[in-house]
């Protein structure tokens, strides 16, 4: 896939090392956000980009591609890494993006929407994970988030229902509950999207189960890279050592994330 937004004059790929130079980063980009829908909003194809870590140092991103109407795979990718980024509440994206981007260069088809597991413009700097990756990729991308940040109502209890959320009084984004009687989702604009529209591919992408099937399918690939990684591990110690040990499945580092 070819990023149109590497090499543009705002640099948004050209990723710092140091949290004071990420927030700096993110006080400048954030003004290039477009919240409004490119003309017309039509997107065929719907990637979700996932990333996950285990206690090694170890992170993987996927990145997985349906057709927008049958919610068939069009296209997967995947890459792995180390964490070279510190762990700072608000700067996470910084510790993903180095392999979420690699994993989306090995795609062979471009997406029309990109989804991911972070937030958008509800973050303390407007300027969480989904607007990122928005600005470097310039495709319309979308943040839904398993955990609120900011204030907001419990939707009513039908499916499609939603409610704002807002942090420090402006409006951020929407909860949105996919399926009747279960907890919503927190949809987030990242970048050359509305609310509005963002929320109608969410749902549309949930037919079945509260998280959209591009999270669902992307999240699963994830825990088997890092369930590979694991195996991999025990099999190098039981050669270098003789002995082995149980793989266990890698612990869930993204369960109640703080903001990405």
């Amino acid at each position: 896939m070819t990023a149109p937004g590497i090499g543009s004059p705002a640099d948004p790929v050209a990723l710092p090392t140091t949290p004071e130079a990420a927030v700096e980063m993110q006080e400048r980009l954030r003004t290039s956000v477009d919240t409004t829908d490119p003309r017309p909003p039509n997107f065929r194809t719907v990637a979700e980009l996932d990333s996950a870590y285990d206690d090694a140092g170890h992170v993987v991103a996927a990145v997985v591609v349906l057709d927008a109407d049958t919610l068939e795979p069009v296209d997967t990718a995947t890459a792995r890494g180390t964490i070279t980024f510190p762990y700072v509440p608000g700067l996470l994206a910084f510790r993903e993006l180095p392999t979420t981007l690699a994993a989306l260069e090995k795609l062979g088809t471009t997406p029309d929407l990109l989804v991911c597991d972070g937030q958008g413009i509800a973050h303390p700097r407007r300027f969480g994970l989904a607007c990122h990756l928005g600005l470097i990729t310039g495709l319309p991308t979308i943040g839904v988030a398993k955990n609120v940040l900011g204030e907001c109502d419990e939707p009513p209890a039908e499916r499609g229902s939603v409610s704002d959320i807002t942090l420090d009084g402006e409006v951020v984004g929407r909860a949105l509950r996919t399926q009747t009687g279960i907890k919503p989702v927190y949809v987030l604009v990242g970048h050359r999207i509305n609310i509005d529209t963002a929320c109608a591919q969410v749902l549309a992408l949930s037919p079945s189960y509260r998280q959209p099937e591009t999270t669902r399918r992307a999240d699963h690939l994830c825990r088997t890279l890092l369930r590979d990684i694991a195996i991999g591990r025990n099999r190098l110690t039981t050669d270098t050592a003789g002995t082995s040990r149980p793989a266990s499945p890698p612990p869930d580092p993204r369960q109640d994330p703080p903001p990405a």
